[in-house]
């Protein structure tokens, strides 16, 4: 059983959950604005490949990710299975379309004779999406796979959490570093007389920002977060007396 739902959506909860929608929306926009209006556009069979990559990224390292955090907020009142399931969906499908983003990174250097894995955005970029697959794996390891006992879930559960908003900052820092290079490397010489693009780029950074502090907001808020399960906290009780030497029920 997956228990009663939890009491209704805390006030303020759901307003803060549509305002990060709509500046993730927003995001995927304004990145769609740039690429198209001042790189081109994106397409795989030409030299424009290039271009999907940071727009991937953005869909997958930051809205899909912060989305997927937002789901146990959003969802609050859901049988938790459903949610678990949803949660691990996005984040898969988050990464899928990484891997996409980066390879099309990859292809189009190879294609343009361009070194690979020198700067610190690729340094960065890479070993986010390498912590976050670890991440997701171990996510499923533990609470999707069966066979996981309860103590060890409420063990690693912390650390599941924590390195989940830890990599969700890191990608958006590493978007930040990646937007920065593509302006240093197209228009450094009028980057700072404020042309169109280099504003609308830094707005774009801005929403990266904007976004990241609202879903941050929302994880870190503890009265919002999804009240446990009566089993669970029924559970935790269990393994607590019998670490400490008494049975469930004893005489204290």
């Amino acid at each position: 059983m997956d228990g009663a739902p939890s009491p209704s959506s805390p006030a303020g909860l759901s307003a803060y959950v549509a305002v990060s929608q709509l500046l993730g929306l927003t995001l995927l926009a304004t990145t769609g604005a740039w690429l198209g209006r001042y790189r081109g556009g994106v397409a795989w069979q030409s030299p424009l490949k290039f271009n999907a990559h940071p727009l991937c990224m953005v869909l997958g390292m930051v809205f899909l990710q912060g989305d997927a955090l937002l789901v146990y907020r959003a969802f609050r009142n859901e049988a938790r299975r459903s949610t678990k399931a949803l949660h691990a969906l996005l984040h898969g499908l988050a990464l899928l379309i990484a891997l996409f983003g980066l390879v099309a990174v990859f292809e189009s250097h190879r294609d343009k004779g361009i070194a690979n894995m020198y700067s610190l955005h690729s340094w960065c970029g890479m070993a986010a999406f390498v912590l976050y697959l670890l991440q997701w794996l171990l996510g499923c390891g533990f609470f999707l796979v069966p066979g996981a006992s309860f103590s060890l879930r409420s063990r690693y559960k912390p650390h599941h959490v924590f390195f989940g908003i830890a990599l969700f900052a890191f990608s958006i820092a590493t978007c930040l570093l990646g937007i920065t290079e593509m302006l240093l490397f197209n228009i450094r010489d009028s980057y700072s007389h404020f042309v169109p693009e280099g504003v609308l780029a830094n707005v774009l950074g801005m929403l990266l920002v904007a976004f990241g502090l609202v879903v941050g907001y929302v994880l870190t808020r503890d009265d919002w977060k999804r009240a446990p399960l009566a089993e669970e906290m029924a559970l935790s009780m269990d393994f607590k007396t019998l670490t400490e030497g008494e049975s469930p029920g004893g005489s204290q």
